[in-house]
């Protein structure tokens, strides 16, 4: 579980990384639209999908360092015993069969995005739409196997506790 964690690790970072180029792009667009009143659309959908791709590779980067959304009022009064069981319930019960039910559908989505080589409806805007759209897929496998590797952690400090 150490490989998972290390690689979500990394996506995690890339994520971070793909936050300062995102401010240095929407800068960029924003000084080159009101200053000298060009624009681009390409621009504008690179934006777009840079804050995709930081929200989808961050999903299992969140998960990991236990940052992510619960209702903390009453999860924090819990003792560990039962942080550890909640977690792993929520995990096998809601996060691995959500995700797995979105990498199913979105599947045929990117399939069918390649095959018709889809690109954006916008005139100017970006090609290869199937490429942002696999990102779906890539990002949801990567909180599939964080949480795989957060039921095995919890698991392990549950069988250190008897």
């Amino acid at each position: 579980m150490d490989f998972i964690d290390r690689l979500v690790d990394f996506f995690g970072k890339v994520a971070s990384y793909l936050v300062a180029i995102l401010a240095f792009l929407v800068v960029y667009d924003a000084m080159s639209r009101y200053m000298f009143h060009e624009g681009s659309v390409a621009l504008q959908e690179l934006e777009w999908h840079i804050f995709d791709v930081i929200f989808l590779l961050g999903l299992s980067w969140g998960l990991q360092s236990d940052e992510h959304v619960r209702v903390d009022i009453f999860y924090s009064k819990f003792s560990p015993k039962t942080k550890a069981v909640i977690n792993i319930v929520s995990m096998l019960f809601l996060v691995i069969p959500f995700s797995v039910l979105v990498v199913y559908m979105s599947s045929n989505f990117i399939y069918l995005s390649f095959l018709q080589n889809e690109i954006s409806s916008d005139p100017g805007g970006l090609k290869y739409r199937y490429i942002i759209k696999g990102f779906i897929s890539f990002g949801f496998v990567l909180l599939i196997l964080q949480a795989f590797s957060e039921v095995y952690k919890n698991l392990r400090f549950l069988r250190e506790q008897k």
